[in-house]
């Protein structure tokens, strides 16, 4: 028997896995995926010409064993052993609302291939839906995240700037990446010309200098290679394999098990105390049961939700920790593929740059802060760059210096900039368990139903709108522009199945990440988000996690679990 028990070993169970060993728990952690080895599996070394098809997958296996995941832009050979196939996987969606779940089943989950953008919640975010009526209040605010904030991002290691922005408070940084010349010169023209508007580096979790605590854990300092999704055989950049699980071996009580399905949570109908976990192998089909004093869900967002519902039992028809029925609404994803691109002629035809910058330009959320929006509430923000173009090649005769430095002519800057918008919490976009069809291993799928609404109508045109401006006032020719967000789940940043309230006859979770109906049950992925904010929301998972494993082990050494 463990003292507590995470399932999913992704970025939010990675941490919980971390601070609970860290206080003394022995733990288990539960993958349902294979084992994956930090550094020798990846493939971070390659060079260009040693990856099949130049690094590209075959257009028929893509259709064959990838149709949802190849909408993902780090889908490719390098990286496709960390994409499930969605030919083994299927779940259902109508056909007319298609959802694009992206996922990844191995040991670490999608903390390898995440974008590594961290940025914190605000506090105008913890007190929207209680402002504007939408959704559930948060059972807590700003304050009581913050220290956990600043706790993850000295142990993950983020480089950023100070901006004394309310709507996105400052972190705990290491030092920022620098613009090039061109995005210094589209920051000084948004900047003026748009009075409430900024224009940052982004914040990101790719170490820009390692410190001692880092290097402890055997990672060093970033290459600039930009190729991350691959995993970095340097531990550069924050994940479960480079930075949490390590720190969690060291103090001898970390157990991990990998190719485990969860099947189900047990509870006893006395105390409603969680017992145990079932599970079958994913290779064997056979079934076996873990038991813990202590129960962490970070199996994503929909995962973890699916879990809960396929644990209905006698007194919980509709699923365990459900008598708000609750659990599989109110799903929410970032508005995103909202993309503007534009030529920019007049900036610099005598400047480069070196390397591959592993952040880009990140434009803060104004509306609805600075500047009124036009019929919606929230926000969005944008993330984005400008960059160099490759010159077009000269294939004239020639031999030496004089051909090498005709093609080394560069082509125009291009500023490209991408709109994240808040996506409002509704009842109605949900997840449930098929009635009829299931898994290889008996499990119910899933069938998703999720749609953007008027509310994310209103706000995705004016998203388009406003970085076709931006981008002009900046003295560039607007070449290409989205007209449609891409589907949701494409942002990858899924939340809200599973939601913390104070109430728990309208939520799931209490403001400790505590189940209402299960007291040793604790949630800390992005289930439990009340709202989403426009933000990159990992930072906020992995807070949450470390503030939970802090009380969960204060509870249970009193006692109270």
């Amino acid at each position: 028997m463990f003292d507590a028990i995470v399932i999913g070993s992704g970025i939010s169970g990675g941490i919980s896995a971390k601070e609970l060993t860290e206080r003394g728990l022995k733990v288990l952690v539960i993958e349902r995926g294979r084992k994956v080895e930090h550094v020798s599996d990846y493939n971070d070394t390659q060079m260009p010409w040693e990856l099949p098809n130049n690094n590209e997958i075959p257009e028929e296996e893509l259709a064959r064993d990838y149709p949802v995941q190849r909408q993902c832009y780090a889908v490719n050979a390098a990286t496709k052993q960390f994409w499930v196939k969605d030919s083994e996987h299927p779940y259902t969606n109508p056909e007319d609302r298609p959802f694009s779940w992206i996922r990844g089943y191995h040991l670490g989950g999608r903390s390898i291939m995440w974008g590594r953008q961290a940025y914190r919640l605000s506090p105008m975010d913890f007190e929207a839906n209680a402002k504007d009526g939408h959704g559930v209040d948060w059972p807590i605010r700003y304050d009581d995240l913050a220290p956990w904030y600043s706790h993850v991002e000295k142990f993950i290691g983020v480089a950023g700037s100070k901006e004394g922005l309310p709507q996105l408070p400052d972190g705990e940084f290491l030092p920022p990446w620098e613009m090039n010349d061109a995005e210094k010169l589209f920051k000084a023209s948004v900047e003026e010309k748009f009075s409430g508007r900024k224009v940052i580096i982004g914040r990101n979790a790719n170490l820009s200098v390692a410190q001692p605590h880092h290097e402890e854990l055997g990672r060093t300092s970033c290459q600039n290679r930009s190729i991350c999704e691959r995993g970095c055989s340097f531990g550069a950049n924050h994940t479960s394999l480079s930075s949490s699980f390590p720190a969690a071996e060291r103090t001898g009580n970390l157990t991990i098990v990998t190719d485990a399905i969860v099947h189900s949570l047990v509870q006893d109908p006395a105390s409603g105390r969680i017992t145990a976990v079932r599970v079958i192998d994913a290779k064997t089909m056979e079934g076996r049961t873990y038991e813990a004093k202590v129960f962490f869900l970070n199996a994503s967002t929909i995962g973890s939700a699916q879990i809960l519902l396929n644990s209905a039992n006698e007194a919980n028809p509709r699923g365990l920790c459900n008598k708000s029925d609750q659990v599989g609404r109110n799903i929410m994803d970032h508005m995103y593929a909202l993309a503007t691109a534009g030529v920019m002629p007049h900036y610099p035809a005598d400047s480069y740059y070196h390397g591959r910058r592993p952040t880009g330009i990140y434009i803060p959320r104004y509306r609805n802060v600075t500047e009124d929006a036009d019929g919606f509430v929230r926000g969005y923000g944008y993330q984005g760059a400008v960059t160099r173009q490759g010159g077009k090649p000269d294939a004239s005769a020639g031999i030496g210096q004089e051909i090498k430095e005709r093609n080394r002519k560069f082509g125009p800057w291009v500023a490209y900039i991408s709109g994240f918008g808040e996506m409002l919490p509704h009842p109605d976009n949900r997840m449930t368990l098929h009635q009829t069809r299931k898994d290889k291993w008996g499990i119910p799928l899933l069938h998703i139903d999720v749609q953007l609404r008027e509310n994310e109508k209103k706000m995705a045109r004016q998203i388009q709108a406003d970085a076709r401006t931006m981008i002009e006032a900046a003295g560039g020719t607007v070449v290409y522009q989205r007209t449609e967000p891409g589907p949701p789940g494409l942002g990858i940043h899924e939340m809200g199945s599973a939601r913390m309230g104070r109430d728990p006859m309208t939520s799931v979770f209490n403001g400790l990440n505590q189940a209402h109906e299960a007291p040793n049950l604790f949630c800390t992925d992005g289930a439990v988000m009340t709202s989403s904010g426009c933000q990159n929301p990992s930072l906020t998972y992995m807070a949450m996690s470390a503030r939970a494993a802090h009380n969960a082990v204060l509870m249970l050494k009193e006692g109270k679990i």
